[in-house]
């Protein structure tokens, strides 16, 4: 299982980045991109052995010299997790601009386009590789206040689902992880947001979110990274076309 090569997009923070401290952990090789200009510079500086590069996911050109120096690096990837994804805006659909439901899309779902265009490619020719998609449980479910979350996140649902198709023949697997509310500052700012949209305070979105989780709970971006090194070992390689939730059983994201 050691001595993979890893990319992963939106790797330099938040869950993306336990991804990838957790895959070189294990002793593989890791290619990651991220539109933070200084998350870039800290992973660059604590992991001089990493490729690390400032790419934006929506910009094809940007992508294509990320993707173009792992290639040339590397020769191809044996993972590719199109991870990268924003919270997008939070309210009734009639109160929401068109800018922001567009920025929401094009980083989750465009950005993972161009991602796995890209890993289709390498990994088809190689005959073997997995790539892994980062959805949410707002793939699974309706999720009022935030519609272009759900709904980009339902798209990756379809986009991992369609590809697992197209690629099996060629040895390739294809996965999605479907986490729930993740512990940390990215799930802070969500209840930011939805607090003001709807007018509930913080703390009672707060307890909402774990009340519609059977194991009463939050997850951590390590028990999301232990599924993805699952999928990424000998033990799921007849895993393929599935979106596994990390989520504690999320029954509804009604607030």
């Amino acid at each position: 299982m050691s001595g993979q090569r890893v990319v992963i997009t939106g790797g330099a923070a938040g869950i993306g980045l336990v991804l990838a401290t957790r895959f070189a952990a294990r002793g593989d090789r890791l290619a990651i991109c991220d539109a933070d200009v200084i998350a870039v510079e800290a992973a660059a500086a604590a992991h001089p052995d990493w490729i690390v590069t400032r790419a934006d996911v929506t910009d094809e050109a940007d992508m294509g010299a990320f993707l173009a120096e792992v290639e040339a690096a590397w020769g191809g990837a044996d993972v590719v997790c199109a991870n990268a994804g924003i919270g997008g805006p939070a309210g009734r659909i009639e109160d929401l601009d068109y800018a922001g439901w567009r920025a929401c899309l094009d980083v989750s779902l465009n950005g993972a386009f161009l991602t796995c265009r890209w890993a289709a490619r390498v990994m088809r020719a190689q005959g073997a590789g997995l790539i892994l998609l980062t959805s949410s449980t707002a793939g699974l479910f309706g999720y009022p206040l935030r519609a272009p979350y759900a709904a980009a996140k339902w798209g990756i649902v379809g986009l991992t689902k369609t590809l697992a198709m197209e690629l099996g023949p060629a040895g390739v697997r294809v996965n999605g992880l479907a986490p729930g509310a993740v512990e940390g500052a990215r799930m802070e700012w969500v209840l930011t947001r939805e607090a003001a949209a709807s007018g509930l305070s913080i703390e009672t979105m707060r307890q909402q979110y774990v009340k519609g989780v059977s194991l009463r709970g939050w997850v951590t971006a390590e028990e999301v990274a232990d599924m993805a090194l699952f999928l990424a070992s000998p033990a799921a390689s007849k895993i393929s076309g599935q979106i596994l939730a990390i989520d504690g059983h999320t029954e509804t994201l009604v607030p």
